[in-house]
């Protein structure tokens, strides 16, 4: 069970304390200064502040998404888009970490009330809207967006370590199907976004064609399309519990889901 910090309330340090003193035992997480995981899993109610935003649980991998799509940094006040953003996250993470404006979309009305939900736990603000991603006409302003994010629906094959139903759930067609929303959400998108730009596309699974194929023909059907090289796109992460000090994690007992980010720079 992996919970991110809320930085604008505190940091890992003092919240371990926090957690000691209520008798749960966690260790950070390498290469994430706002990332730790519990020795043992516990309810959100036993959280030494959750109900009030000083933590959220998020999965290691998924707390990639914000540090990524801010690394180049973005100036107080920057138009970000999170594109099929419940359950809200990653959009929280990125209200977290800066001064944004930023539209948290969504085609559920009903998925769209948990982010609202999760932002008011943690007292930030976005602009929520209801609405197809990919078809931009139907609520886009016409202003373009400095950053995007897009975490694409996909076959979550990353996550069976936690939702092990997920393999019985799919059918043959499902990845093709998928990549091709993907694919239609990625040329919807595109044009939203100003020049020097950058999207971060991300999905929750382990197949390529739902990442490193799905962005290798993106880029072919884009010229002004570029693979950002700092940072670079960590690409494909395997929820291999063999990775041991090797990979990004370095807890006892640390696992992620799997995940592909490619972060893109527009010309």
């Amino acid at each position: 069970m992996t919970l991110r910090v809320n930085r604008r309330r505190g940091d890992v340090d003092g919240y371990l304390a926090r957690l000691a003193a209520v008798g749960l035992g966690a260790s950070r997480l390498a290469g994430n200064d706002a990332a730790l995981v519990l020795d043992r899993p516990a309810p959100v109610g036993s959280l030494p502040g959750f109900a009030d935003g000083d933590v959220s649980v998020q999965d290691a991998n998924a707390q990639r998404a914000a540090p990524l799509l801010l690394a180049a940094g973005l100036p107080a006040g920057a138009r970000v888009l999170d594109a099929c953003a419940a359950p809200g996250g990653k959009t929280a993470h990125l209200l977290e970490l800066a001064d944004l404006d930023v539209t948290a979309l969504d085609a559920d009305p009903a998925r769209l009330e948990r982010v609202a939900d999760t932002l008011g736990r943690l007292d930030l603000r976005a602009q929520l809207v209801a609405a197809d991603a990919g078809d931009p006409a139907a609520w886009w302003d016409g202003r373009p967006y400095d950053a995007i994010l897009l975490d694409a629906p996909c076959t979550a094959s990353g996550i069976v370590r936690r939702h092990p139903d997920v393999r019985w759930l799919r059918r043959p067609g499902d990845v093709a199907a998928l990549a091709a929303t993907q694919a239609r959400l990625l040329d919807a998108l595109w044009p939203l976004l100003r020049p020097a730009g950058r999207l971060l596309y991300c999905t929750c699974s382990v197949f390529k064609d739902e990442g490193e194929r799905q962005i290798d023909a993106f880029l072919q059907r884009h010229s002004d399309a570029r693979q950002s090289a700092a940072p670079a796109s960590p690409g494909h992460l395997l929820p291999l519990a063999d990775n041991g000090s090797d990979g990004p994690l370095h807890a006892p007992g640390a696992q992620a889901d799997g995940f592909y980010y490619a972060l893109i720079d527009k010309t």
